[in-house]
């Protein structure tokens, strides 16, 4: 398992969190949560930018960092009804940013080379001339 799914996995399911709890807890509860989720993500999105090697995952990772540093900036200069709306729809493009990632790291090239190698070393086991019809 690649760190880059982990990392992506991680702001996925902690931005999940968010967008329950921005809807179940009270405001100034929601509110705190979104600093402390936002501040997480913006470290994990520093980290994706600057360790990453694809340019998809160096794009979700800028993206990550710029959305959770105005979400850190929301959850602090607004009253909490506000920033709990705020941190709601943070929540959710961080929900779909971490889909991205996840996507975007199984679509590598090495996976792609990996089911195009296995597809075809069971394909030349034999021809297709030598085989039989199933059924008549």
């Amino acid at each position: 398992m690649s760190i880059r799914y982990l990392t992506n996995l991680a702001l996925a399911i902690a931005a999940g969190f968010l967008v329950v709890a921005t809807q179940a807890f009270t405001a100034p509860t929601a509110s705190a949560l979104t600093f402390a989720i936002a501040s997480g993500a913006t470290i994990l999105g520093v980290y994706m930018l600057v360790s990453r090697s694809t340019i998809a995952q160096r794009v979700v990772g800028g993206l990550v960092s710029v959305l959770g540093a105005w979400t850190i900036v929301a959850s602090l200069v607004f009253v909490p009804a506000t920033a709990v709306t705020l941190g709601f729809a943070s929540a959710l493009a961080f929900v779909a940013l971490g889909v991205i990632g996840l996507t975007a790291n199984e679509l590598t090239t090495e996976r792609v080379v990996h089911s195009l190698d296995v597809e075809q070393s069971e394909g030349a086991r034999r021809p297709l001339a030598d085989r039989q019809p199933v059924a008549a």
